[in-house]
């Protein structure tokens, strides 16, 4: 039996082994159901907005108390990002400045106070053994079961919501202003949809990191993109290929020693993007150019028929 299998074979049989895959595949799944409609609402920049505006109310949670809890860095991360969609919103509907520049300006003001925070509790009394700096690029590694069960509880917190508000999630990232004609509340499942979105990075920060936590939003739902063209079907491929980059960030990291699960995880992510890219029918380059050879020759054969002059295959079938 090779020993990559092997290797692995013992690595599951490890409890924390496990409970960091359960984990990173619950946060792949949740990560891809919501990040869906951010993708089709060309929200794409909002995810890193807050995951970067989690940064502070991490570091803040922590002066305040003064102990390493995952759950009170949880609830300032929580805090934050909301604050975050909060400001972002303000700024949009009270000034001329754009959506995207607003997400510009959020982004680079929490984490540079989020810089400036951790930077005062390193330099403080046993600031170095605060731990804060993991939750920059994340250590997936350091889950254990009650972690394991705060993901299954806010996977199934977000799937649930999106499946139940399908289809005003739906006509909020096509047509909103259809869906206000409609009497649809859309200020209130835009909020919503912005607050799912901080609960999955909030949850995915110590994982994958508040720098990373973007790409595990967005590039399953732009892979899924390139298979379908219905939204549901986009939706659970979605969630899919986030599992899927979860398994394989953790297998990977199973394999190789030392190398962080949250990074492996998205380049995961990343590898299945551009296997959608090249390969995906109809929307793939491989499809695109095969279809246009096909129709290349499929006119050539035409005009030369039309014309009177053998194809290419007839001249060869004449000349042989």
């Amino acid at each position: 039996m090779p020993e990559w299998i092997l290797t692995l074979w013992r690595a599951f049989g490890d409890p924390n082994t496990q409970w960091v895959l359960l984990g990173c595949l619950l946060l792949g799944l949740s990560s891809g159901v919501v990040g869906s409609f951010t993708f089709l609402r060309k929200q794409s920049l909002m995810g890193d907005a807050l995951a970067h505006a989690a940064l502070p109310g991490v570091c803040i949670a922590f002066m305040l108390t003064g102990v390493k809890s995952i759950f009170l860095f949880l609830i300032g991360a929580a805090a934050a990002g909301l604050l975050a969609t909060f400001g972002i919103g303000y700024i949009t509907r009270n000034s001329r400045i754009k959506q995207d520049a607003a997400l510009g300006i959020i982004l680079s003001v929490f984490f540079g106070v989020g810089i400036v925070l951790l930077t005062q509790i390193q330099h403080s009394v046993g600031g170095n053994q605060s731990g804060l700096d993991k939750f920059l690029f994340g250590q997936a590694a350091s889950m254990v079961l009650k972690d394991v069960y705060m993901m299954s509880l806010i996977s199934l917190f977000v799937i649930g919501s999106c499946v139940l508000l399908f289809k005003e999630f739906k006509l909020l990232s096509f047509d909103p202003g259809f869906a206000r004609g409609l009497g649809f509340p859309v200020p209130f499942l835009d909020q919503l949809l912005m607050f799912l979105i901080v609960v999955v990075v909030v949850a995915g920060i110590q994982a994958v990191g508040v720098v990373l936590m973007v790409a595990m939003l967005i590039t399953p739902a732009v892979s899924a993109r390139y298979w379908t063209e219905r939204l549901g079907i986009m939706v659970l491929l979605s969630g899919l290929f986030g599992a899927l980059s979860g398994v394989l960030g953790t297998l990977l990291s199973t394999l190789a020693n030392n190398l962080p699960t949250g990074p492996l995880s998205v380049l995961a992510a990343t590898f299945l993007f551009l296997i959608s890219l090249l390969f995906a029918p109809r929307r793939g380059i491989v499809s695109k150019l095969w279809i246009r050879y096909a129709v290349r020759r499929k006119v050539l054969s035409e005009t030369a028929a039309w014309s009177g002059v053998p194809s290419e295959s007839g001249r060869h079938s004449h000349h042989e």
